[in-house]
């Protein structure tokens, strides 16, 4: 979990891998009319986000019914999108927080390609960013290491929780 530009898909593919999960990319499970307003440079707002968020908590719960992991990337940026999601798997679920800097985060945003999410919107996600400093089940890693280096990290965190 985190804001735009953290990692989310590369770090979370990585840690599916060692933990032999299968990985989702969050932003796939986007109605089309969300991508569409942030293609345009356009926030989500919370009630564009419940629908989004009720597909991966159904997701995840799908997964954990059938006694099978998952590693699913989300932004999950406010405490209440986090419970949403807590509460659609009845808490089976950890998160890893990917924190790095706005400058660290605008240069990764800037030098990739084929994303619909714009640069633009990096100070919007991070406005609307509520820390997960505190919350059950967090493993936080920064970002300023490799992607090979934040998913071992993330594991190993994982792992004693």
């Amino acid at each position: 979990m985190g804001v735009c530009g953290c990692g989310k898909s590369s770090v979370g593919a990585a840690i599916a891998e060692r933990l032999g999960l299968p990985f989702i990319e969050g932003d796939v499970l986007h109605p089309k009319s969300n991508v569409e307003k942030m293609s345009r440079g356009e926030p989500l707002s919370d009630d564009d986000r419940w629908p989004w968020l009720e597909i991966i908590g159904r997701r995840m719960a799908e997964a954990l019914d059938r006694g099978e992991g998952i590693v699913v990337s989300c932004s999950a940026l406010k405490k209440v999108y986090r419970d949403r999601l807590r509460d659609a798997v009845a808490g089976r679920l950890s998160f890893v927080y990917l924190e790095g800097t706005r400058a660290l985060l605008s240069e990764r945003m800037g030098s990739r390609t084929g994303h619909f999410m714009p640069t633009s919107l990096l100070d919007s996600q991070l406005a609307t960013l509520e820390v997960p400093t505190g919350e059950p089940g967090v493993v936080t890693v920064g970002i300023d290491r490799e992607i090979d280096e934040i998913a071992d990290i993330a594991v190993a965190g994982l792992s004693i929780r």
